[in-house]
């Protein structure tokens, strides 16, 4: 049975194609979605029913289709493809949204142009695999460009990322951006110590011991064994210091299998705001982005970061604080350094959590980013489209 199609106040019709994601491309899309609704604009999410992203666009007021779909390319894709093909025709968007690497191949291989197309890889899947399979992905990119009408990138940084993989699309650069009311806070022990007495998992610290806080799927990415390997040489530093891991993903058994008491494993959490504001630093160690979403949480949270730095890392610091909020990628020497000289200093702490939140109030604010949104939406809409001789795959 076909949904019956309605028209929003605006006559316009966005379907978001969102594959299986982590928390943070979650919250993101989330968060658009929201604008968008608000707006008046009639939003579509088709997404796998499993997960948190297809209750919540509901609830957010967005139709939600079930796209049958996994992470990863493999012997389903022709399937997938199809699938987004007829949702395509069931919706009849204005215009197809396509969110992250996967939804980026079914997407634009099932309207192949039919629809006005936007694209945002949300870090470049090519940086994640190397050998054959590195150099397929971004040939793919280079060629599905020609279905592509903007490719929209979270950072300057990811941008010239794909420009050196030899992609020449028509850009848009949106940094992400954050609920700042959702995540507000204060920040000195007192506050700390509240936020810390709502969570069971550290109530029972001592007030004074430093918690230093990862949010993000254990995984390869995300770079939570690295911080494990910079760990213990903090803890020599600082004694009491306690490592809290928030997030669940593939190597959550391994990572628990390493690493030693001081660390805590809060697993998958509803929300991750109480664990910013029971933070002192917040850590993301990642080995790859395209501007990761957790440090501006942590910054309109009034925390401090220490980031890797990868693509978007440096843009979305305070200016100036690059020196003592960066380091290497997969370097834990480095980062344990950074991560101890801010423990160790509370008052520096303060300064810089109170910087990175009006850093984020300023400028990435998530309404900023759903206004930008919706320029590029007007521009990619305006352009007139060609005869399209290519059906949608059924």
């Amino acid at each position: 049975m076909q949904a019956q199609r309605h028209r929003s106040g605006t006559g316009f019709t966005a379907l978001h194609l969102v594959q299986p994601v982590d928390g943070g491309v979650a919250r993101v899309v989330l968060d658009l979605v929201g604008a968008q609704v608000g707006a008046g604009v009639r939003v579509a999410v088709a997404c796998p029913a499993e997960g948190p992203l297809a209750e919540a666009a509901g609830r957010r007021g967005a139709e939600v289709h079930v796209w049958r779909a996994g992470r990863s390319p493999g012997p389903g894709l022709l399937d997938e493809v199809r699938q987004a093909g007829r949702l395509v025709e069931l919706i009849r968007p204005d215009l197809l949204h396509a969110h992250s690497a996967k939804a980026g191949l079914a997407g634009r291989l099932a309207v192949r142009g039919r629809v006005p197309t936007v694209f945002q890889p949300h870090a470049w899947s090519f940086e994640a695999v190397g050998g054959v399979t590195g150099r397929l992905a971004r040939h793919w990119e280079r060629w599905a460009v020609r279905w592509t009408d903007r490719v929209v990138c979270v950072s300057e940084a990811e941008r010239r990322t794909g420009e050196r993989a030899g992609i020449h699309a028509s850009w848009s650069v949106v940094h992400n951006g954050v609920d700042v009311g959702r995540f507000a806070g204060s920040y000195g022990s007192a506050y700390s110590a509240a936020a810390r007495a709502s969570l069971p998992l550290l109530a029972a610290l001592e007030p004074t011991a430093p918690v230093v806080v990862c949010v993000g799927r254990l995984c390869r990415q995300k770079g939570q064994d690295i911080l494990l390997r910079a760990w213990q040489p903090v803890v020599r530093q600082v004694p009491q210091a306690r490592l809290v891991l928030v997030g669940d993903g593939p190597d959550a058994d391994e990572l628990r299998a390493t690493a030693p008491p001081s660390v805590l494993f809060a697993g998958a959490v509803p929300d991750t705001a109480p664990w910013y504001r029971a933070a002192d630093l917040v850590v993301l160690p990642s080995r790859w982005e395209g501007m990761a979403v957790a440090p501006l949480e942590a910054m309109a949270s009034g925390r401090p970061v220490v980031l890797s730095d990868v693509d978007g890392a440096r843009e979305s610091l305070p200016p100036g604080r690059e020196t003592l909020c960066l380091t290497p990628p997969e370097d834990p020497p480095a980062l344990a350094a950074a991560v101890s000289t801010l423990l160790r200093d509370g008052s520096l702490r303060e300064t810089i959590g109170r910087q990175g939140r009006q850093h984020v109030l300023s400028t990435y604010d998530v309404r900023q980013t759903a206004q930008a949104i919706a320029d590029v939406y007007r521009e990619v809409a305006a352009v007139p489209r060609p005869e399209r001789r290519e059906p949608i795959p059924q």
